[in-house]
């Protein structure tokens, strides 16, 4: 047994192959170099789940898998993308002469090393006892983060890149990472910027994206990113940005075809197959949204990066297709996976509507009940955006002759004019409704009305009446509960604080108003906003 360092024996290790011929070589060579403690699996799924639960300090995978729509890659980069690969843990992909190419181009961002097939033991200590290396090497910025030293962290990573130390290009991504987390999106750029005129690193082409979108140069962080993705239209990575941008503009069918070239290159992923079957069922593509949430269930129940949204959305899927047997399953489903969260307010929500959905044809009057409770919720402070689309999805499937006249419109346009806040959010409420009228016409309605609203107000502060314009905003945000009335109140009252009397008694009323009614949106359309901007990598700490 031949020790490549003096710590190798605690080292945790997992082997991924499918090959059980060449997961237990693997295994051999690593107790070799005195790693005792190895697991391993021939199943990509049970990898990563085992993965996202627990700490490895080794990971031997191999890229290719028959069968599986995930590779190894799209396993490494989905990990690190959402926080659930520590930077200690050393991950070295072993690859096949066919795919030698692809994991030497990934080779730059977040692989620590890589193996040819065959390969020998001593090959395998020199990657392992490289990549070690470089994990102490880095250590300092490593634990800068574990005790939330990002400052320290930024200026580690800044001056090992200025000076081209080793290692220089890691610490530069790690660099841009933190600083666009830190907001400071002109030094992201900067950095990004930096990088390009020594290293033609995609990564850093689409930091200077993310750095525009962050900075709110939407219509800049869209021209460069679709530059980006005409010279290289394989980096996934750049789809994820795109789509972002185009949902958040209200672009619903693009943002599905950019989700469908994502996961052309990336089958495995599970965020974009979330994210496409998604889109796909609000654009109306219900054979397509069902194909790709049941793969999602598929591949991701158990895994941390599933949403319960998939489950509510096959339900209605299921229902519309009077699959009874199905909706069941789907209703099971969200029963069980609420038992990991049973205090959760939107599970609970997910599990009142798709009980409703199972007892519009055995018990109405049930269903009615259940559905009635929650459109009560609609004016609660706690009733966010992605609630006012599942009560809107459930209320348009119920029977016309049960309910009462008028009753329908009456919760469109209280949902309606709460959350039209933007062409987007009208866009997703629109879709919610399948654009079945008469709710079509009542939320299209209630957008024009907001605007309206924010229109008569600022005609008050042009005139020279700020207060009128603050009083008004404040009136008419509170009776609708929409954040952009809110928001537009405090905003007016902080710039003409010198001309408003009683300023701070308005802004107090208006911030009281933002912390009841202006909830952060944490889904449109099914895209998650998560602490990683898109396109990024969580950085663990």
């Amino acid at each position: 047994m031949i020790f490549i360092d003096k710590d190798i024996a605690d080292a945790q290790a997992l082997v991924i192959d499918e090959n059980a011929t060449s997961r237990s070589v693997m295994v051999s060579q690593l107790r070799d170099l005195g790693v005792t403690q190895v697991r391993h699996t021939g199943r990509i799924s049970d990898a990563r789940l085992w993965l996202e639960h627990r700490p490895y300090d080794i990971v031997l995978c191999d890229y290719h898998f028959d069968g599986d729509a995930m590779s190894g890659q799209d396993l490494l980069d989905e990990l690190r993308r959402e926080n659930l690969l520590p930077h200690s843990t050393v991950f070295i992909m072993v690859t096949g002469e066919a795919t030698y190419a692809k994991v030497v181009e990934a080779a730059e961002s977040a692989l620590d090393g890589y193996l040819l097939k065959p390969y020998t033991g001593a090959a395998l200590a020199d990657r392992l006892t490289e990549a070690r290396k470089r994990k102490r090497s880095l250590k300092e910025i490593f634990d800068a983060l574990e005790s939330k030293q990002t400052e320290k962290a930024i200026q580690l990573c800044l001056t090992r890149f200025a000076k081209h130390e080793t290692y220089w290009l890691f610490a530069a991504r790690m660099a841009t990472e933190l600083l666009l987390r830190a907001n400071r999106n002109d030094d992201a750029r900067s950095t990004c910027e930096a990088v390009l005129r020594v290293h033609n690193a995609a990564w850093a082409r689409l930091g200077i994206s993310r750095a525009l979108l962050a900075a709110g140069e939407t219509a800049a962080a869209r021209r460069s990113v679709e530059s980006q993705l005409q010279l290289e239209p394989e980096y996934a990575d750049s789809y994820d940005v795109l789509g972002r941008l185009q949902v958040d503009q209200g672009e619903l069918g693009a943002a599905l075809n950019t989700y469908r070239s994502a996961i052309m290159i990336t089958p495995g992923c599970l965020l974009r197959l979330q994210h496409c079957g998604t889109l796909a069922f609000y654009q109306g593509h219900s054979a397509e949204a069902r194909r790709l949430l049941d793969r999602c269930v598929a591949i991701g129940l158990k895994s941390k990066l599933f949403d319960a949204l998939t489950l509510y959305l096959l339900a209605l899927l299921r229902f519309d297709a009077a699959d009874a047997k199905g909706l069941q399953i789907s209703h099971d489903q969200l029963r069980l996976y609420a038992t990991r969260n049973p205090d959760s307010l939107r599970l609970q929500r997910f599990i009142a509507a798709a009980t409703a959905l199972r007892q519009i044809s055995a018990k109405p009057d049930d269903a009615m009940g259940l559905a009635r409770s929650l459109a009560e919720t609609a004016n609660a402070p706690d009733f966010d955006l992605e609630a006012a689309n599942l009560v809107l999805a459930l209320w348009v499937r119920l029977p016309a002759q049960a309910l009462q006249p008028g009753e329908l419109e009456a919760l469109a346009r209280r949902i309606g004019l709460r959350y039209c806040i933007s062409k987007a959010l009208t866009e997703v409420l629109l879709a919610s409704a399948q654009a079945k009228e008469p709710v079509a016409g009542v939320v299209r309605n209630c957008q024009t009305e907001i605007a309206a609203m924010a229109e008569q107000a600022m005609t008050h502060s042009m005139r020279g009446q700020p207060k009128a314009a603050v009083q008004t905003l404040l009136e008419q945000g509170e009776q609708t509960r929409n954040a952009k009335l809110i928001e537009m109140a405090a905003l007016v009252a902080q710039r003409h604080h010198e001309a408003i009397q009683d300023q701070g008694i308005l802004l107090a009323q208006a911030r009281e108003l933002q912390q009841r009614y202006c909830l952060p949106i944490t889904h449109i359309a099914g895209i998650r906003r998560t602490g990683r901007s898109p396109g990024g990598l969580m950085l663990r700490a």
